[in-house]
């Protein structure tokens, strides 16, 4: 099956977040490689309101490919607004939505099948109008800012995104990543944004690539309360984690708590820590000679056997095979 190819236009002004950018096109870029599609894909274009270079936030220049006025004269598939803070002199953060900026993204916007922010650029879409009566979400620092600002717009600061329509916002900078898997899921469907995203770990964490060991990626959350119990989990994975340490972290009851793992992770409390210990183990028999007891008490399985057990339940190896196989490799 063949599809055409999705136009995928990126405003980008002087101070914009330079992962706000670039992030998104990271993700877009592997569609076509993860896919049976053989023609779909994205077009990714930066536009600006000239061809000059485009200094971000982190001081690095960016090249736009094509000018606003350019973009507009073209059909686009989905319009990606990104953001930029001012910090004072007492280290508040302040949103920018220069006015000439906000007047382009309004007008690209009505070429667009879908418009979608990262970060702060909410700001510049409800400052276009385009978040009127809509429910949105921004980086928390900003959250209270837009909802005084725009009283039309129902913002709600909880989820890491947030669809309303043919609208869609991310939260913080590093969302940009969910936000776009998740538009990935939406064209391609979850399989296609699954293996995007396995792909991304494994080029992040795993430089030799291990793809057929790799644990399976569990679906992109998308509430801050999922996001912490997960990074709660990884922060303490050699101690004692049970659903009831994990309701009490939380402030939920057990019967909740197994009820959000469900809906935003598809497993239970219990799989998905296994699942995190494993690729914790994974992780130290690439890099270290650890010894196997050691590295049960490390990773929390507790006794080596339990550790086997875990390995081939997971992996449908053991521990010691998978040493020898990528310490192996890596020699």
């Amino acid at each position: 099956m063949t599809s055409p190819e999705r136009s995928v236009v990126i405003v980008v002004f002087d101070g914009v977040d330079l992962l706000d950018v670039t992030g998104p096109p990271e993700v877009f870029s592997l569609v076509r490689r993860e896919s049976d599609d053989d023609g779909g894909g994205y077009r990714v274009r930066l536009a600006a309101e000239n061809l000059a270079p485009v200094t971000t936030s982190a001081g690095v220049r960016i090249l736009p490919d094509i000018t606003f006025d350019e973009a507009a004269a073209t059909s686009i598939d989905t319009l990606l607004v990104p953001g930029s803070v001012e910090v004072d002199d007492e280290r508040r953060i302040h949103p920018v939505a220069d006015p000439h900026t906000v007047e382009r993204v309004a007008v690209l916007a009505g070429r667009s099948r879908r418009v979608a922010s990262v970060c702060v650029g909410a700001h510049l879409l409800a400052a276009a109008g385009l978040l009127d009566g809509k429910r949105a979400t921004t980086h928390w620092s900003t959250a209270p800012r837009l909802a005084a600002d725009h009283p039309a717009v129902e913002v709600d600061a909880e989820p890491i995104f947030i669809r309303d329509g043919n609208v869609w916002t991310g939260a913080g900078i590093s969302s940009c990543l969910d936000l776009s898997l998740a538009l990935v899921a939406d064209d391609f469907g979850e399989n296609v944004a699954l293996r995007v995203a396995r792909q991304l770990v494994m080029y992040l964490k795993r430089a030799g690539g291990q793809s057929q060991f790799s644990v399976p990626l569990e679906p992109v959350s998308t509430t801050r309360r999922i996001e912490d119990l997960r990074h709660h989990i990884m922060g303490h994975l050699g101690e004692r984690l049970t659903a009831a340490d994990l309701a009490a972290h939380a402030h939920i009851g057990e019967r909740q708590l197994a009820r959000i793992f469900k809906a935003e992770l598809g497993v239970t409390p219990a799989v998905y820590i296994e699942s995190a210990r494993v690729e914790r183990a994974r992780h130290q028999l690439e890099t270290t000679d650890v010894t196997l007891e050691r590295l049960a008490s490390l990773c929390g399985f507790g006794t080596t056997d339990t550790l086997v057990r875990a390995f081939r339940r997971t992996l449908n190896t053991t521990p010691t095979e998978y040493r020898l196989r990528f310490r192996a490799a890596r020699a």
